[in-house]
């Protein structure tokens, strides 16, 4: 009988954490940036276009469980921020940092509409259009040479800055220099 309620329990906790992330997983979709994640193949492609130098500051808008920031701060010595709205994908993306033993790299809970851009050198971000162009009124305000990379969609508006696209299937990444 014990062990049949020891496993009772069990699956009852596997369970109600499936269901928090899955809830989590709408929360991001219901604000406007689903939960896509990029393969490590591309992930490396992106980051080796971007020509990363060490010391630069690389900031992940929409970072998920942040394997795009702490790929570029393994490869790359840059410090890494990672912004995301969901805690839940927040507190994965801070275990993996710790895993990997990543010490130039912090992860915030918070709206990409709050989070001061102007320190970064290098902002990457993989969000759907219509958050994009939200969003343009403070990437507006970026410092001169700041880098921009968006994967999968072009910045409206943005076609004078930028400099190079990289087309794959199924999304291209845009770079941009401010």
């Amino acid at each position: 009988m014990f062990i049949y309620i020891t496993l009772l329990c069990f699956e009852l906790i596997v369970l109600a954490l499936v269901a928090t992330y899955g809830v989590t997983l709408l929360f991001s979709s219901a604000m406007g940036a689903p939960y896509v994640p990029t393969s490590k193949k591309r992930i490396n492609e992106i980051l080796k276009e971007a020509h990363l130098k060490k010391g630069q500051t690389f900031l992940e808008l929409g970072s998920g469980d942040g394997r795009i920031v702490r790929n570029a701060v393994k490869q790359y010595g840059v410090t890494g921020i990672g912004i995301d709205i969901n805690p839940t994908l927040t507190f994965i993306a801070r275990l993996y940092a710790k895993q990997e033993k990543l010490k130039n790299i912090i992860f915030k809970t918070e709206s990409i509409f709050n989070t001061d851009l102007k320190k970064a050198h290098v902002i990457y971000l993989f969000l759907m259009p219509q958050l994009i162009l939200k969003l343009i009124p403070s990437l507006s305000q970026l410092s001169p040479n700041t880098m921009l990379i968006s994967h999968g969609f072009k910045i409206e508006g943005w076609d004078k800055k930028l400099y190079k696209t990289v087309k794959t299937e199924p999304f291209s990444t845009f770079y941009y220099r401010i």
